[in-house]
């Protein structure tokens, strides 16, 4: 069975989402693990997707995927509203909430009730998460 990823470009990052990991054999969830580990990335089960905190292009992305053991279909996600917020505290602090790592923006979405709020929940909605 092919992996279908859904790839989406931030400023200064990507998150891919795996649209069928659960109909996946474990061998081909363990080649994704290492596609991530290889490149610094944090792969996230809640959500089924990983990022990669790189500066990539799609054509980039699935050049890579290509040349790796993983059999896959890839889609481009094109975001269509970018907010230009930026986090004002913690371990991202000076980085735009587009460009947050999913699992940050879920914990975030759990652990946060500042004034930014919307723009976490617009992030979250615009991620489809």
């Amino acid at each position: 069975m092919k992996v279908h990823f859904t790839f989406t470009r931030f400023k200064n990052s990507f998150t891919v989402k795996v649209d069928n990991l659960e109909d996946l054999e474990v061998s081909q969830i363990k080649n994704i693990q290492e596609f991530v580990k290889q490149r610094s990335g944090v792969f996230d089960f809640e959500t089924y997707s990983f990022s990669i905190q790189k500066r990539l292009e799609f054509y980039e992305f699935k050049s890579l995927v290509e040349k790796s053991s993983i059999n896959a279909v890839c889609i481009e996600n094109i975001l269509k509203v970018k907010h230009q917020a930026k986090l004002e505290f913690g371990k991202y602090k000076g980085m735009y909430y587009a460009d947050l790592p999913d699992s940050y923006l879920l914990w975030l979405k759990a652990n946060y009730m500042g004034k930014d709020r919307d723009i976490i929940d617009i992030e979250l909605t615009n991620r489809s998460l």
